[in-house]
């Protein structure tokens, strides 16, 4: 729910948005919350293009912000059926730097893959609040927006389990070199305090496909200043317009 507001200023008429809740997040009901899995959001979200696809022989655009930039990239590889992928963040779990970024306390990330796995195995379904583990605190530039962020009981205040986390951290997504799904757009807020563009340039630099960076410039990592907004919605209109063209 939290990019309705972007998606919604960058759509043109004639485009139609849809915005999943995954499982533990958002309004979605999930019966067993402890044995929820990223896997489980990639196999969900790649059913749910399956599914638009067969019905709606419109191009789909996927449009991942923070972790979600990967789950995009990830769904375009496995489904083949998505015209362009927007990302403000490609977080690659694989590079240290990246984990280290992504965690509370760096340390942990580096060491994240070789630490959760076995903790994991004996409590799998125990489930911390998100905000212990992340840096929440660095969701935004603005300390009241991040504060807002990390109390939400349907975003940041969560409780996640700490299978999904080692599963997060371990998971094999699509090398960028195998990765021909579909061109990929990188929107990576220039002022990020929690997830520098650096992580995510070296693994766009690496993507097979053809791809385009955009820093947005003074923008945090929820990108919401100017001018960075506005250059946001432009790069995502242009992106659009695109795909249409050539649809």
């Amino acid at each position: 729910m939290a990019l309705w507001p972007f998606a919604s200023l960058a759509a043109d008429e004639g485009v139609e948005i849809l915005f999943p809740d995954m499982p533990i997040y958002g309004l979605t009901v999930e019966p067993r919350p402890a044995q929820v899995r990223y896997r489980d959001w990639i196999d969900l979200l790649c059913d749910l293009v399956e599914a638009e696809r067969a019905s709606d022989p419109r191009p789909l655009v996927l449009f991942g912000a923070s972790m979600g930039g990967m789950m995009a990239y990830e769904v375009a590889a496995r489904t083949r059926q998505v015209a362009a992928v927007l990302a403000t963040c490609l977080l690659d779990t694989a590079d240290p730097e990246a984990r280290a970024a992504a965690a509370r306390w760096s340390f942990a990330g580096k060491a994240a893959p070789t630490l959760l796995p076995p903790v994991a195995r004996v409590a799998s379904n125990l489930r911390l609040p998100i905000k212990w583990l992340v840096r929440m605190n660095q969701m935004s530039n603005n300390p009241d927006l991040s504060r807002l962020c990390s109390s939400d009981p349907r975003g940041g205040g969560v409780w996640v389990p700490l299978g999904f986390l080692a599963d997060w951290f371990t998971y094999p997504h699509t090398a960028p070199e195998q990765f021909t799904a579909a061109p990929v757009t990188l929107l990576h807020p220039a002022a990020d305090r929690w997830t520098p563009p650096q992580p995510s340039q070296r693994f766009l630099d690496r993507i097979a496909a053809p791809t385009q960076s955009v820093l947005l410039e003074n923008c945090g990592h929820f990108p919401i200043e100017e001018p960075g907004l506005s250059q946001l919605i432009t790069a995502a209109r242009s992106v659009i317009a695109e795909v249409a063209e050539y649809s």
